[in-house]
């Protein structure tokens, strides 16, 4: 088991994010987890997020989760998906500066946090992009077309019965990023209740390739 240490990430004046950064020995690389609405009870200790980075650091990915702005004991206010790009940019800033240079660094979001893994990776070179049940019938995503330019592996998954998600705009979404793989989790609506574990064989799969970049 990959024990996890606590970290206080400085974002800017008055925001200090409350973390937990893993690096498993001889890592391949890194990933930044960006966990759903803060205003619904979300935060880094969500079980899809708890998931994602366990299967990330199984791929030899170091991993950092982090609660956003005013979420927890990380300082500052919700700033409605704002300033959150910025505390993203510092997860990803940490992971660059802790790791050996050249290794590929990643994102993956999931809901609110999917959107702002998202536009950050349409503004910032990443090695690799998840964005897990992306609320686009809440929040449609279509004008990130510099997505397209975005460095393989993408993956965008979301369940069969995802309310806030629908199948039709997810395939949309989807052709607006050919170099993504789209999955599907059968059954799954967007809290991926007893759906954890094929939800973690995707993002796995998409970890390991993060890792084969280098390995």
């Amino acid at each position: 088991m990959i024990n996890e240490r606590s970290l206080a990430l400085p974002v800017g004046p008055g925001v200090t994010l409350d973390a937990r950064f893993a690096v498993p020995a001889d890592a391949l690389g890194g990933v930044a987890l960006c966990h759903p609405h803060p205003l619904y009870g979300g935060d880094m200790d969500n079980p899809v997020v708890i998931r994602a980075a366990e299967v990330c650091r199984e791929a030899r990915l170091a991993t950092l989760r982090f609660d956003f702005r005013g979420v927890g004991a990380s300082t500052g206010d919700h700033d409605e998906g704002r300033g959150e790009q910025d505390d993203l940019g510092a997860a990803l800033d940490h992971l660059a500066g802790a790791l050996p240079p050249g290794v590929p660094i990643a994102a993956v979001g999931y809901s609110f946090g999917a959107t702002i893994a998202a536009r950050v990776a349409a503004r910032r070179p990443l090695a690799g992009l998840a964005l897990i049940a992306p609320p686009l019938g809440l929040r449609p995503l279509a004008d990130l077309g510099t997505l397209a330019a975005v460095k393989e592996p993408v993956l965008i998954v979301a369940g069969t019965a995802d309310e806030y998600c629908p199948l039709d705009a997810l395939e949309q979404f989807g052709r607006t990023v050919p170099q993504a793989t789209v999955r599907t989790v059968d059954g799954a609506n967007h809290f991926f209740f007893g759906t954890l574990f094929p939800l973690g064989e995707a993002v796995g799969a998409w970890a390991r390739a993060v890792a084969g970049a280098v390995a």
